[in-house]
């Protein structure tokens, strides 16, 4: 199988397709995410410690030089990823969590033996004939 055919049957196949559309899904909703937490989350937050804006905070490693900009750490940056990652991280665990119990439930419940078709009761009906037909003298 050449490489152009095997990728073919890769790239068809359900799984990669679901993949797709998850990354998709995750991506949007990342920058959901980002949006609550630097326009609902930060704000509050910012004015409870004295009016602080999160994005603002920076230190300036050097300052700017003629045609060259500053050099900043721009830990404020950094503290709204991190608030980012953890709520994003905690609605994906919520989401596995509703998931895997759901599965227990699933698991626990009593299945009911399939109903035969009207084959199944056709060939018990004739394998009885039988039995009762060699049963005779």
């Amino acid at each position: 199988m050449g490489v152009l055919a095997e990728f073919k049957a890769f790239a068809v196949k359900g799984n990669v397709v679901d993949m797709a559309v998850g990354i998709i899904i995750g991506a949007a909703f990342g920058k959901i995410v980002s949006s609550f937490v630097g326009d609902v989350v930060m704000p509050p937050l910012g004015l409870l410690i004295g009016g602080v804006d999160f994005s603002d905070l920076a230190v300036v490693l050097r300052e700017a030089q003629g045609t060259a900009p500053a050099v900043v750490l721009a830990y404020g940056k950094f503290i709204q990823t991190v608030i980012d990652f953890l709520i994003v991280a905690f609605a994906i665990f919520m989401g596995v969590k509703a998931i895997n119990r759901l599965k227990r439930e699933e698991a626990k419940a009593p299945t009911l033996p399939p109903t035969p078709t009207k084959e199944e009761l056709l060939l018990g009906e004739i394998r009885d004939l039988l039995k009762e037909q060699n049963a005779r003298p």
